[in-house]
């Protein structure tokens, strides 16, 4: 990947905070790497070198900042974007499949030899996909050794790594101490939060409007899978290697995530679902840049700045939503789910490891939601939310209980005989091009549901949806035609961001 040096120096001479995770800066008079908004002094231009990752930096034999903390830095919002093959290996190493997989499961995963995709990443990233995915190794270790009590060798292969050997000499090469030394750094967290529980801070790119998330998220909110109180989301995760939860509150900089854990080694994949539901490595300077060059929405996006597009945890849950929801209002397919989910729900998972003595600083849960939701006392011995049914489990419900007519629940049954077998793939590596083509495929599916299910389970940032209701409302009041054909032709110049205006155009209906 090209990175041009004046407009690189420029960001870092600036330290503006909004390229941090487009690139890194390299200083090789100290032998560090840095992100972009760090604090220390200016580097002279001759002692700098600009990386697209990470990896790449530490590949050159440069360790990480102890001041600026680069391997916290937000992600690149190219991942978001692009669709090609280096943007859908990128997903799925954050994911975690290099660590379950390997680079052949990888490979596989995206349909081509592992000296080609070693090539291509090389080529735009600095890195091959080892190197990838040892960076974020690294990374997941840190958190670990800073914010739990877990041994060394339990935060070893939970981080990922084959050996204690492996993960010390990673350690030190890339954060340029021991593991023993950062732990002795760690910050102190006041309340336990019981075995299992973790918490970090997850960065953002200013703006974020966390109102207009929440209450996004709040009015789909299915009893039992997730809820919002008092400022913080909570729901329930289908993890690799076992169930989880996530309490996430956004705070200026940040979102506190508090994460509920069967299996440490899903820390890394519960991150990234995380960033990507709440859309955390968007850049919102771009996006809202691009809508408000028109007049029509130029108020609304200076009135809410940084709006996001939420995304999902669960390709597969998002696409059933979509289906319930078709031609039906939001209150109404929350009804219909919730019956389904009440046949449905697991019993709730044992809270984290055994044994395993961590700590925790827990925000605070009242209701903001109108409808109190049916759940235990809150605690660290309250019950976990429940993750969406899996495709295998759907196709065993009875037909009485979906609550919804015959065409439909076959759309239903239908797609989850394409999960379930492997036809249809809406994991964030998947090939959107192809699972909208094969979506629409499937009796009972028309533009509508796919456009929906690439918006918020795909994460296509540029998805218009012309006929929904709310969309053609929305757009009516800001003055905008509301023809679909006619509002379908005007949105070209929302381009590549219309995805975003979707969500603005909801919020004005």
């Amino acid at each position: 990947m090209e990175l041009d040096f004046e407009r690189c120096y420029r960001a870092v001479d600036s330290r503006d905070q909004r390229f941090d995770g487009w690139f890194y800066t390299g200083v090789t008079s100290t032998g560090i790497y840095c992100r972009p908004s760090c604090p220390a002094m200016t580097p002279k231009r001759q002692n700098v070198r600009f990386f697209p990752s990470a990896a790449a930096a530490q590949t050159a034999g440069l360790r990480a900042c102890r001041r600026c903390r680069p391997d916290a830095a937000p992600g690149s919002p190219q991942w978001d974007v692009r669709a090609d093959v280096v943007g859908r290996a990128m997903r799925l190493i954050a994911d975690g499949v290099v660590d379950r997989d390997g680079i052949p499961g990888l490979a596989a995963r995206l349909g081509y030899t592992e000296r080609h995709l070693h090539r291509m990443l090389r080529t735009e990233m600095g890195a091959g996909p080892l190197a990838l995915a040892r960076a974020q190794r690294a990374q997941t270790a840190r958190t670990l050794i800073e914010t739990t009590g877990l041994g060394m060798a339990e935060v070893a292969f939970a981080a990922g790594f084959g050996s204690v050997r492996q993960f010390n000499d990673t350690v030190r090469e890339v954060f340029g101490a021991a593991p023993s030394e950062l732990r002795t750094a760690r910050r102190q967290y006041p309340a336990p939060g019981g075995a299992g529980t973790i918490t970090l801070r997850l960065a953002y790119r200013p703006p974020l409007h966390a109102e207009a998330l929440l209450d996004f998220l709040a009015l789909r909110a299915l009893p039992g899978v997730e809820e919002v109180r008092d400022g913080t989301y909570r729901r329930g995760l289908r993890l690799p290697h076992g169930p989880g939860e996530a309490a996430l509150t956004p705070a200026d900089g940040h979102v506190t995530a508090t994460l509920r854990l069967t299996d440490m080694r899903d820390l890394a994949p519960a991150v990234a679902r995380c960033r990507r539901l709440l859309d955390l490595d968007a850049d919102p300077t771009a996006v809202d840049g691009t809508l408000a060059a028109d007049p029509a929405l130029a108020g609304v996006v200076a009135a809410e700045p940084g709006i996001r597009l939420p995304r999902s945890v669960d390709g597969f849950e998002m696409a059933v939503r979509a289906i319930v929801g078709q031609q039906v209002s939001v209150r109404s397919a929350r009804t219909t789910l919730t019956r389904l989910l009440a046949h449905l729900r697991p019993p709730a998972p044992t809270p984290g490891p055994t044994g395993v003595d961590q700590e925790v600083r827990a925000p605070g849960e009242r209701s903001r939601d109108p409808e109190p939701l049916d759940r235990p006392a809150e605690g660290a011995g309250s019950a976990w939310l429940s993750g969406f049914p899996t495709a295998e489990e759907v196709l065993g419900v009875p037909d009485e209980v979906f609550g919804m007519p015959a065409g439909r629940r076959e759309t239903i049954r239908g797609l989850a005989r394409a999960v379930a077998d492997g036809s249809l793939d809406l994991a964030p590596g998947g090939d959107r091009e192809e699972s909208v083509r094969r979506l629409l495929a499937l009796p009972g599916i028309g533009p509508w549901t796919a456009g929906y299910v690439a918006m918020r389970a795909l994460g296509d940032p540029d998805v218009l949806l012309p006929t929904d209701l709310a969309v053609r409302r929305g757009a009516a009041a800001l003055g905008l035609p509301d023809a679909p054909t006619t509002l379908d032709t005007y949105a070209d110049r929302w381009r590549p961001w219309r995805s975003y205006a979707v969500i603005r155009l909801w919020r004005a209906a």
